[in-house]
């Protein structure tokens, strides 16, 4: 019997076309993240499960897929932080600091697969980590970096919502509530959700604030405006907590620098309901929204953390960084019909078909033509014209080239424009030339369109 032919549920297969979108995608990512002088990074898919849980427990080993091989305890990478602080423990003498990298790479989580969610799934990274101490500067450089990651890919239509942690974990001090900080700050990010009047009864019920203290949250977290008048509003509780005062002081410079980095204030937005929920981060804080789908959520996040590798070795590295879940982004852009279909998503941009017996003509032009740095695919199969072309539009690829005996014999080469329907007959040179010019305006379009 034969085998059905399946993919699991919660991992993702592409068509050639779609993957050629998402390699653009991910070429974008490394060009914009080499601008700013980060190394790329790729740590092994497998590392020992003790490596991997050194921070785990409760939902991560619940949802870790996890395994033994021989009498190896083994375990799948289920983000990239993880195995990032095990690097730099690793190789913390051979690496020079600040370390900036990049990497992007599958993840794997065991969670139940739904709509847009994943069980194996590409995330791209970028942090930074400093030795002893990393300068505030660096918190205000990742948002840039991801304003202009998302510009260069075509988005426009977007908001980095920044906080702090320190400004958080100050107010609850201020109210006595240092203790469930936690919990409530969990509470706070349901708001977009669930609303105002259900995060106060939450408030005041499972966690047993008093309605006074549950309105005095709400009054905090409801502070908005342009950035400035969100951080002169802030500035009525300096004085009563230090912790406070600091992450004041810290979002009030990454707020400058960021102006500073070219990001215009619509890209950008002081959000104290922007918590993170992973408790180790401990500065400022991301979150990034598509504010035309904001029922799309978060699409890149991330944020400072005092000790990334403390599990593994007693210096101090602290560090920055932010995350973009690339899958699940590649996923919504897709079903929004927001990939630009029109720009270069073909494995060749020529598709050569010999039209003579003897080959060696058609064979030296397509070298001639890569030589050039044009992508040529020589098609040799014995099948009819109607077959070639078919090919030729399945494929996507945007020339075809006809090599036959007439045009031998004149010294030209034909080339048809799959998109128009053109059909030219030139010497070689001309013939590249209008190659060249074409696939340079299709590649100046942007991956993404609003």
């Amino acid at each position: 019997m034969k085998i059905q032919p399946r993919t699991l549920s919660g991992f993702m297969e592409l068509l050639p076309r779609q993957q050629m979108l998402m390699e653009s995608i991910m070429r974008t990512l490394r060009e914009t993240y080499a601008l700013y002088g980060f190394t790329p990074l790729d740590t092994p898919l497998i590392e020992a499960s003790e490596v991997l849980l050194a921070k785990g427990g409760g939902e991560t080993e619940k949802q870790i897929y996890r395994f033994t091989k021989g009498e190896s305890d083994l375990s799948l990478r289920f983000d990239l932080t993880v195995p990032l602080a095990k690097y730099v423990a690793l190789h913390y003498g051979e690496l020079a600091f600040p370390f900036r990298r990049y990497q992007i790479g599958k993840v794997y989580r065991g969670e139940r697969a739904q709509r847009g969610r994943f069980r194996e799934f590409y995330q791209a990274d970028i942090d930074i980590i400093g030795d002893g101490k990393l300068d505030i500067a660096n918190e205000a450089e990742i948002p840039a970096i991801i304003y202009q990651t998302f510009s260069r890919l075509g988005l426009r239509q977007f908001q980095i919502r920044v906080n702090n942690r320190k400004i958080l974990n100050g107010f609850y001090e201020i109210l006595g509530l240092t203790e469930q900080a936690g919990e409530i700050m969990r509470t706070v990010d349901k708001l977009a959700k669930i609303g105002p009047d259900k995060v106060n009864a939450l408030l005041t019920g499972e966690l047993g604030l008093s309605g006074e203290q549950a309105g005095e949250i709400l009054r905090f977290i409801g502070i908005t405006g342009a950035n400035g008048e969100v951080l002169e509003a802030l500035e009525g509780y300096r004085g009563r907590c230090d912790l406070f005062d600091a992450g004041l002081d810290e979002l009030g410079t990454v707020v400058k620098y960021l102006a500073a980095f070219g990001v215009p204030e619509e890209n950008f937005a002081v959000d104290l309901t922007i918590a993170r929920g992973l408790d180790y981060y401990t500065g400022t804080v991301y979150e990034t929204f598509m504010t035309n789908h904001p029922e799309i959520g978060s699409i890149c996040s991330g944020g400072r953390y005092d000790n990334l590798a403390e599990y593994y070795t007693d210096k101090l590295l602290p560090g920055v960084g932010i995350s973009i879940g690339l899958t699940r982004l590649f996923y919504v852009l897709n079903e929004q019909g927001m990939l630009n279909t029109e720009i270069a998503a073909a494995p060749a941009d020529v598709l050569l078909l010999p039209m003579t017996d003897d080959l060696s003509p058609a064979i030296a032009l397509a070298t001639q033509l890569r030589g050039a740095g044009i992508r040529v695919q020589l098609y040799t199969e014995q099948k009819k014209f109607k077959a070639k072309m078919s090919y030729a539009d399945k494929t996507g690829v945007p020339y075809v080239v006809f090599v036959g005996e007439d045009e031998i014999r004149e010294g030209v080469v034909a080339c048809k424009d799959m998109a128009t329907g053109e059909q030219t007959k030139l010497d070689v040179a001309r013939t590249l030339a209008r190659i060249q010019d074409g696939l340079t305006k299709r590649r100046d379009g942007a991956v993404i369109l609003e």
